[in-house]
């Protein structure tokens, strides 16, 4: 059994995090403390702590999920390793490969997962197992947009790791990257739409690899929705019904055509909140399971350094197509 200890209490941490691990097996809440100590309370733990300090001193506490603002990721990795829990963070784990390699040579003989929750739902899975039907992998076309960010929102602020990249881009960039299985791109060009505050509100990227590309495309201030069409030599997959944020309640399809038709595959809804949870707390205690593994993460944060450092080539005005 894996106690677990919360660190903030965010919206996804009461609406989703909290809500799987007291229906998770082999994980129980132990802890959590936020700024407010009831909405530290209302997720449920058996002790609700004054502080994040006193809580990575609780002894009941085995592992710490990681539930603040982007810029507050790696000292909280930090000091929750240097007090010996295992760490489960938010995406995304850092705001750099050098933020990532700083908690690797932190962890010792603990766990660092990246709470990039999508990965661990099942029809993820049935498309990576089904990848090699299609044959290499030639193109891929990925995007996450959305709207409605309020002002004030740590999504605007430069400070705290804003930005549509940082927030929607890592989902489209991390399938990138297990979809082509190429590793860091050869190539990289970037365009952006930046706000007032310097945030980007929309990049495009184009990766290339020798033999393969991708298009990618992340925004917060734009309803376009959310995609993943991975093609290959010899067909192509597609993920329809939010590919990034299917939920509990949302049955989902893949998508798999070849030469000769389309594949439907319908796959249950399935909480993989949950499932992240069973699994990492089963890795942390010994047993089977799954776990983001670090280096994957690195590599989604290596990329994600290499498209904000081609974005200067051209910033792109409002009322572009």
């Amino acid at each position: 059994m894996i106690r677990w200890g919360f660190l903030g209490a965010g919206y996804v941490a009461g609406v989703a995090v909290a809500p799987a691990v007291h229906a998770a097996r082999g994980a129980v809440l132990q802890a959590a403390a936020a700024r407010d100590p009831q909405r530290a309370g209302a997720l449920g733990p058996v002790t609700v702590h004054p502080s994040y300090d006193a809580l990575l001193a609780d002894p009941d506490v085995d592992a710490v999920y990681v539930n603040l603002t982007n810029e507050a990721h790696l000292p909280w990795t930090l000091a929750a390793l240097a007090a010996g829990k295992h760490v489960l963070c938010e995406k995304p784990l850092g705001l750099s490969a050098e933020e990532v390699d700083v908690m690797d040579a932190a962890r010792g003989p603990l766990r660092v997962v990246e709470a990039s929750w999508y990965r661990w739902h099942p029809r993820i899975r049935l498309a990576q197992q089904r990848l090699t039907e299609i044959g290499a992998v030639e193109h891929v076309s990925a995007g996450f947009a959305f709207a409605g960010v309020p002002d004030g929102n740590y999504r605007l602020d430069p400070l705290r790791g804003g930005g549509a990249l940082y927030d929607v881009g890592h989902y489209a960039v991390s399938a990138v990257l297990w979809a082509t299985g190429r590793g860091l791109p050869t190539d990289v060009s970037a365009r952006t739409r930046r706000g007032p505050s310097g945030v980007d509100l929309m990049t495009e990227a184009v990766l290339d690899w020798d033999g393969s590309s991708a298009e990618v495309r992340a925004g917060i201030d734009e309803g376009l929705g959310q995609w993943l069409v991975i093609t290959g030599r010899d067909g192509e997959l597609e993920l329809r019904d939010s590919p990034y944020t299917s939920w509990k309640d949302d049955a989902t399809q893949l998508w798999v055509s070849d030469g000769t038709g389309t594949e439907r595959v319908n796959v249950p809804a399935t909480d993989a909140y949950q499932v992240m949870v069973e699994e990492v707390s089963s890795v942390l205690s010994g047993g089977p399971g799954w776990a983001l593994p670090l280096a994957e993460s690195r590599l989604t944060a290596a990329t994600l350094d290499l498209i904000r450092q081609a974005l200067p080539w051209r910033e792109v005005q409002p009322r572009d197509p």
